[in-house]
């Protein structure tokens, strides 16, 4: 498993180098921490001017902050804790500071100096420096742990997000694949019953499925489409049974305007009405009749699929393997929140409903 420091994302969102020793957060710190010991220290009745000594805590500080983010990064690699190379820093860069602070504002001898009160001034705040400087940062160093402790919860979130996702995709294409098959094999099949018995209309029917496959086979690899157009192919897939059976099937077919453009996966429609036809219309002799219903109610997508047919072989027995495919690949697309139920009608006959989040294309 990648730490939450080395993984992609979090190492392209930490800042480096400069941007990360000189970050606005820590930079506010050291200069709203300088410049209130420096204003403290300029009430001692011996101190040089207020802002000399504001000047000389600033200096303090930035050296400081420069040493503190330096062993953050460098060196790259260490054989003791790097808190430990990061506090012996700070408690070296607060005596550099202050010479660095004296030899800018004085242009004299510092050993020569030692009763001047700037210079005075410079070693109390070196004092005070050794003895807070290193505390400053041991608790920058704790804030510094909860971020990566956060940074690597995030990065642990995000890789189990992406493998769930990868893992819902590759279950959803695997549903998918085995929709293709059943519905093609299924229509094949009305086509040759037609050839085996003798029906002149055999040959109608077969050019028709090839022209209503060229359509319809291309929307099987999509990962939605719109009911709009799961509608479209329903009325040729009924129409291309009505020609089977001409007799024996009659079919409507309704469609709320506002439910046109929502999403839904593919195959959703023509699974539920090729049902009703295999397992409904198909087995009775009387043959009987397809109505399909979708419309939107609170903020829901409502689909009614009812035959009248023989109805259910046995109460209670359950989905077949259509519909429990169909029935997956709905929980999957909407997270779960997706139902299908099948139920008896009377005198004869099933009403499949299907409910589902209305999400526009």
């Amino acid at each position: 498993m990648v730490s939450a420091l080395e993984h992609p994302r979090v190492m392209q969102d930490r800042p480096r180098g400069v941007a990360l020793a000189f970050g606005w957060r820590r930079l506010s710190l050291t200069l709203g921490l300088s410049i209130l010991f420096g204003a403290a220290n300029s009430l001692v009745s011996s101190a040089p001017p207020v802002l000399v000594t504001i000047a000389h805590a600033v200096t303090v500080g930035l050296t400081a902050m420069l040493a503190f983010g330096l062993f953050e990064q460098w060196p790259a690699q260490l054989r003791l804790p790097r808190w430990v190379l990061q506090v012996i820093g700070v408690m070296i860069a607060v005596p550099v500071g202050a010479l660095l602070a004296h030899s800018v504002s004085m242009a004299v001898d510092i050993h020569s100096a030692h009763d001047d009160p700037q210079m005075r001034g410079l070693m109390v705040l070196m004092v005070e420096g050794l003895l807070i400087a290193p505390w400053v940062a041991v608790a920058a160093m704790l804030q510094q742990r909860d971020i990566f402790a956060r940074d690597q919860a995030l990065a642990f979130e995000l890789e189990r997000s992406e493998f769930e996702r990868k893992v819902l995709d590759t279950r959803m294409r695997l549903l998918q694949a085995q929709v293709k098959p059943h519905f093609l094999f299924n229509t094949l099949a009305n086509v040759q019953a037609l050839v085996d018995a003798g029906s002149p209309r055999a040959s109608q029917v077969l050019a028709n499925l090839i022209t209503y496959l060229r359509a319809a086979v291309p929307r099987m690899h999509a990962a939605m489409t719109t009911l709009a157009e799961e509608v479209e192919l329903v009325r040729a897939y009924l129409e291309l049974m009505q020609m089977r059976m001409p007799d024996r099937l009659q079919f409507a077919l309704r469609i709320d305007p506002g439910a046109s453009k929502l999403q839904c996966p593919p195959m959703t429609l023509l699974t539920l009405v090729e049902n009703s036809l295999q397992h409904g219309i198909d087995p009775s002799e009387e043959g009987g009749r397809i109505d399909v219903d979708v419309w939107l109610r609170d903020d829901r997508c409502l689909v009614r699929v009812i035959d009248t047919g023989v109805g259910l072989k046995t109460p209670g027995s359950g989905l077949g393997t259509g519909l429990s495919t169909l029935r997956e690949r709905m929980q999957l697309a909407f997270g779960g929140d997706a139902q299908l139920n099948l139920t008896e009608i009377q005198p004869r006959g099933v009403s499949a409903e299907l409910s589902f989040p209305a999400r526009p294309a």
